[in-house]
């Protein structure tokens, strides 16, 4: 328990309006989008300035309470489930947008930022923010960059770490490091924002962004095409990348997802389909057309039945609200889903889906297979019931031999939805002891006292 002397320490920095101490408050915190046990917090605080910000981590620090950031726990690893005995630093009162500089193409942001209303404000502007996770529509933009997001987009134009130009943010002693710069070219010194991205809140607590900015594409072409085998959409895949053509997104539903998708929006897709591939090529218009062509006449050659061409601006949404849709819709089904993000090269896209397809069957597990095939990037989603051991033992044992399966193709752990707690036993398995050593040094180093967000990635250090 926290002591009500050090609550009203608390208070005093951010206001009693900004204290959660009530445990009916703080359970809300106890949790992300990750599929393990809930860990109720000693308190919840909302600092809403960054001299806010930096007392609380300050004071986390001075007393040896753990400090977990969270933006929209939208996170699928674990990474924003709190300790027992620790502070959730909520960035929700930290979401102004301070500037988009449409000369030099870039903008600044607090970490609170919604991703998706970042995007829209951006797009107003005549600008272009690419990475756009599932989540877009309520994560976080501090959450995105804590997690390295990645999205529908990442096979052309890269995940959150390729536009953070610069950051600032709290070392563990509440101090401002500020790091990268405004400007296309930055070298001074080391890199420490590459080293802050994607390290889920233990080295750091962020407070102010810089994101690069694009000129929108001129044009865009979608098209759905239908395969009558899950293989012929898998090869595809991979065929479409070996002639040399980067669509700005390529997906893969499997058919239970897709019946899945299309119960959930009726966005009349194929319910008789194996496998359907979403597809987006964008740029200019000639060269969009150009790919377009090249792209379906793959499709075909690889035994598509039907392409289906968005028309209007509006077929086109109603392509991409569906493949969004597909998470909601799995969870619809069942109690407990357990959304994976086995990564594997491009060229074995169709030895991973074919791979998942036989561990379900194997462990008797139901299991619907979509993501961002055009990166490697799938999504094996297991639908299940938590309450029923059995069948849960079978579910971990899948998992188990997913992430097998994925590093024995030159695979990863994971693409875009991090390590957190859920995957941290798994990550000497891809890396080394001797990289995980190097790794908790690094955390002891800039975090004596382990409070920023311990035990996720490496374990404790």
């Amino acid at each position: 328990m926290i002591s009500k002397a050090l609550i009203q320490e608390f208070q005093k920095v951010v206001g009693s309006d900004g204290v959660f101490a009530d445990e009916a408050d703080r359970a809300a915190y106890s949790y992300d989008a990750a599929v393990l046990e809930p860990v109720v917090p000693g308190l919840v605080v909302r600092p809403t300035t960054a001299e806010m910000l930096s007392r609380v981590v300050r004071l986390c620090n001075e007393n040896r309470l753990p400090l977990t950031v969270r933006g929209a726990g939208t996170n699928l690893s674990g990474g924003t489930v709190p300790r027992p005995d620790g502070v959730v630093v909520l960035t929700n009162g930290l979401n102004r947008i301070l500037e988009i500089n449409t000369e030099d193409l870039y903008a600044v942001v607090e970490p609170g930022v919604i991703t998706a209303k970042f995007a829209a404000a951006v797009e107003a502007r005549g600008l272009f923010y690419p990475p756009d996770p599932g989540s877009q529509a309520v994560s976080t933009l501090g959450g995105n960059v804590a997690e390295n997001a990645g999205g529908l987009r990442g096979l052309k134009y890269g995940v959150t770490r390729d536009y953070v130009m610069g950051l600032e943010f709290f070392d563990a002693e509440g101090n401002l490091v500020k790091t990268g710069a405004r400007t296309v070219k930055c070298v001074t010194g080391y890199n420490l924002a590459a080293l802050l991205v994607g390290s889920e809140g233990t080295l750091g607590v962020i407070h102010k962004i810089i994101l690069k900015l694009i000129p929108a594409p001129q044009h865009r072409k979608s098209m759905v095409a239908v395969f009558d085998r899950v293989s012929g959409a898998s090869e595809t895949v991979a065929a479409i990348i070996a002639n040399r053509i980067v669509p700005a997104t390529l997906e893969f539903l499997d058919n239970f997802t897709i019946r899945a998708v299309e119960a959930y929006s009726k966005a009349g897709l194929p319910v008789e389909a194996a496998a359907l591939l979403l597809i987006e090529v964008d740029g200019h218009p000639g060269q969009v057309e150009e790919e377009a062509a090249k792209v379906e006449a793959i499709c075909r050659e690889r035994g598509a039945s039907s392409i289906q061409v968005a028309r209007t601006a509006q077929e086109r949404d109603k392509v991409w609200e569906a493949r969004r849709a597909a998470l909601s819709a799995l969870a619809k089904l069942k109690p407990t889903v357990v959304l994976e993000d086995a990564t594997v090269p491009r060229s074995r896209i169709p030895d991973m889906v074919a791979a998942v397809e036989e561990i379900a069957r194997r462990h008797h597990l139901t299991i619907g297979t979509f993501g961002h095939a055009g990166d490697g990037n799938l999504h094996p989603t297991i639908l299940t019931d938590r309450r029923d051991e059995k069948e849960w033992q079978r579910v971990e044992r899948a998992i188990d031999e997913i992430f097998d399966r994925a590093l024995a193709m030159g695979g990863t752990l994971s693409g875009e939805h991090g390590i957190g707690l859920a995957k941290a036993s798994f990550m000497e398995r891809e890396t080394t002891r001797a990289t995980l050593d190097y790794a908790r040094r690094i955390k002891r180093a800039l975090d004596p006292n382990n409070i920023l967000n311990p035990g996720k990635i490496i374990g404790d250090a």
